[in-house]
């Protein structure tokens, strides 16, 4: 089966906000993504709001809810109690849970299930109470898988950044790609769905979609982003659709 496509809307939202203007406009820009085709949209509010807003939530949730009811909002964040109370009142289909801290650049790791199972365990049982989907964060590393079903998530999201690291290099990929597979293979037996994301391009997905055929879903802002700048949004994401197997 195809891998469903979630536009991450990151990078759009901080190229708007380099100015204090409303364009590029996130909504507007998801809507042409999702009109292209893309099965949901993807953003990671951090607390200093340096791309997403905590106010262009409702408006992407209404734009889901009113125009592509069958497509839906996934939302990335470290779990503090404001993140919970957040994602608690928009109410997205899928909260990704990662491990960062707020002045990272950028999400660069997996969680340590064994060792923050404590603050893991308690959060994804109040958001699955709550009906959401729980996706995890999770590095190449096939002997942590059993320690996140042990905690009753959904899902979990491979870092993919050191594949995505190897652009230029097929020699480098190969082993990342089975490093990522093998992991893959660990989370089917334990009964986790698999998501991807990170550095994701058009050139490398192809790859990655041979070795893991049942990946149920990729997140791809950046490189997607970047890409649109050259072929427009919806080309971009019709690109993205094909690599992904659709």
């Amino acid at each position: 089966m195809p891998a469903k496509l979630s536009v991450n809307l990151n990078a759009v939202a901080m190229l708007r906000n380099r100015r204090d203007l409303p364009w590029p406009s996130v909504t507007g820009l998801g809507r042409i993504a999702l009109e292209a085709g893309a099965h949901g949209l993807t953003v990671h509010p951090r607390p200093d709001q340096r791309h997403i807003r905590f106010s262009d939530l409702p408006d992407l949730r209404a734009l889901i809810d009113d125009e592509f009811p069958s497509c839906e909002f996934n939302i990335e964040g470290y779990p503090s109690e404001d993140f919970l109370e957040l994602v608690e009142r928009i109410e997205p289909e899928q909260v990704t849970l990662v491990p960062d801290d707020p002045a990272q650049a950028t999400s660069d790791h997996g969680w340590d299930f064994e060792g923050q199972g404590g603050l893991l365990e308690p959060v994804i049982a109040r958001l699955k109470k709550s009906g959401f989907r729980v996706s995890l964060f999770s590095d190449a590393e096939p002997g942590g898988i059993a320690a996140a079903k042990a905690l009753e998530a959904d899902r979990v999201e491979l870092y993919t950044g050191p594949y995505g690291g190897c652009y230029d290099n097929p020699q480098k990929a190969a082993p990342e790609i089975e490093k990522l597979g093998k992991t893959a293979d660990a989370a089917r037996v334990a009964g986790l769905a698999v998501n991807a994301g990170h550095d994701l391009t058009v050139a490398n997905l192809p790859a990655l979609m041979r070795r893991i055929p049942d990946l149920a879903e990729v997140s791809i802002g950046h490189g997607l982003t970047a890409d649109a700048l050259e072929y427009g949004m919806a080309e971009t994401v019709r690109r993205f659709l094909k690599a992904c197997g659709n």
